[in-house]
């Protein structure tokens, strides 16, 4: 859509005083320069927003500057006026009359957005969820019941404008709104709870640059408040989606993960079938309106919605065993999307103790009576994940045979796995651990081998070699192949 008409000359203007292109959206301009970038807000009313009036994009632009400022350091610089110069020629800034309003930004290199980049690395994916987490902790709770029917209506008519077959989007309606029917009292608990709050509202990765190396959101939802005020798994539902849609389903997995290991929320996965359809079958209306593929968007979309029996794993053994990393590799492929929810002793612990999962701990941490309450909130959150509907798996040594047999308790669908490995080789593999949520040394590994477990019962996998493997043979895993 080009810009209107009426502030086509504001346009040749920035065009003009920026020279390096413009990057246009539906209800934006962006004029590249060097080093700064300014917005402008087109004058357009689209039914969910309306730009035409001056003093409305003069308020977004300064609410849109406000609300994504702090989290995303030196990218916003204010808002200025285009006025007339003396000359009659439009300026940026002076006095007088304002023609229009632009936001400055600092300008970012094309690779610097995420959906320009190649799937994030583990390390940069822990770090998105890191800095999702922080945004959502910070925002505002807002009190009210959930308000996703509204959107649930509106995306059905947004399908029929898009042309999407009205067969297909009565069909997901139909699905969406039985969904939603059935979790409301649950979404409205989750309110009561703080979970609904100011956040983000389009957390896809082309709103998330790297900024001094380091994963940032910006471009945060400023023009309808309702649609912003959300509950934080619906507003992380957009960026999982997207992960998985772009990079399939283990780079989603690990930013779920890494985002409940830091703040605890395990029942968010029961809205997870609900929200990530909302979203993907959001990008695929908006791909039918611009003549893009979409089908493959909105099948995403049902899929979500089919529902998946729960299933509880459970991963033991010694330290360097290869756990973490068999939980990894294993809940992409366990329940609904985007995988099962990995509930690590060592993330737990870190989180109890309200430090990073990388932040070493004091001996105090680890004595009998910490472990205890580490497995009571892995099991607790293993609970929640499970009357969700989700699946789960619970990583510790699992030295004793009470915490094994609780474990085993929680879900008639439990599995449990053994790792063993010859001590050589899990001395070597803790020796070279780097930047990992364990604090165990060779020490520690040296005092759990010289303790007696207790008798075995869950089944036994060589650590050493085709860990994977034999870990789906026992699970009775399908190939896997992700989305």
């Amino acid at each position: 859509m080009e810009v209107p008409a009426t502030q086509q000359e504001v346009a040749g203007f920035l065009a003009r005083l920026t020279g390096q292109g413009v990057v246009e959206t539906h209800i934006s301009a962006v004029f590249l320069g060097d080093g700064e970038a300014l917005k402008l807000k087109k004058a357009v009313a689209l039914g969910f927003l309306d730009f035409t009036a001056l003093a409305e994009r003069e308020r977004l632009l300064r609410r849109e500057c406000a609300i994504n400022a702090p989290y995303a350091p030196g990218l916003y610089l204010g808002v200025e006026p285009i006025t007339r110069g003396p000359d009659g020629a439009p300026r940026l800034g002076g006095g007088g009359p304002a023609l229009d309003w632009v936001l400055r930004m600092k300008r970012l290199p094309a690779d610097a957005f995420l959906d320009a980049r190649p799937c994030p690395e583990g390390a940069m994916l822990d770090a998105l969820a890191d800095s999702v987490a922080a945004m959502h902790a910070v925002q505002p709770v807002l009190a009210g019941p959930d308000r996703l029917r509204p959107v649930i209506d509106g995306n059905l008519a947004a399908m029929r404008e898009a042309g999407v077959p009205a067969a297909a989007a009565q069909g997901w309606h139909r699905a969406a709104s039985a969904e939603h029917a059935r979790l409301s009292p649950w979404l409205d608990a989750r309110g009561a709870q703080g979970f609904r709050r100011r956040c983000h509202g389009d957390l896809h990765l082309g709103n998330i640059c790297l900024l001094e190396g380091r994963p940032v959101p910006f471009d945060a939802l400023e023009f309808d408040e309702a649609l912003a005020g959300i509950d934080v798994g619906y507003d992380l539902a957009f960026l999982l989606m997207d992960l998985e849609q772009r990079h399939g389903r283990p780079a989603a997995n690990r930013v779920l993960n890494r985002y409940v290991a830091r703040g605890g929320d395990a029942a968010l996965v029961r809205g997870l079938p609900l929200w990530l359809s909302l979203r993907a079958v959001i990008r695929a209306h908006v791909q039918a309106r611009r003549g893009q593929e979409w089908r493959g968007l909105l099948d995403a979309a049902m899929a979500y919605l089919a529902p998946r029996a729960p299933r509880l794993l459970a991963i033991g053994g010694l330290q360097g065993t290869g756990k973490s990393t068999l939980a990894r590799q294993l809940a992409p492929q366990i329940g609904p999307a985007p995988g099962a929810l990995i509930l690590r002793s060592d993330d737990t612990r870190k989180r109890l103790a309200g430090v990073a999962p990388e932040t070493r701990l004091a001996a105090e941490h680890y004595t009998a009576g910490a472990s205890v309450a580490v497995f009571a909130e892995m099991r607790a959150m293993a609970a929640a994940a499970l009357e969700g509907g989700h699946a789960a798996i619970l990583d510790a040594v699992f030295a004793r045979p009470e915490e094994r047999e609780a474990a085993a308790a929680l879900h008639p669908s439990f599995t449990g796995l053994w790792l063993e490995a010859p001590l050589d080789t899990l001395r070597a593999r803790v020796s070279a651990r780097k930047g990992d949520a364990s604090d165990a040394d060779v020490a520690v590994l040296e005092t759990s081998a010289a303790r007696d477990p207790g008798p075995i019962v869950w089944q036994r996998i060589d650590a050493a070699s085709g860990t994977e493997a034999m870990a789906r043979k026992a699970l009775d895993l399908l190939p896997f192949a992700s989305p």
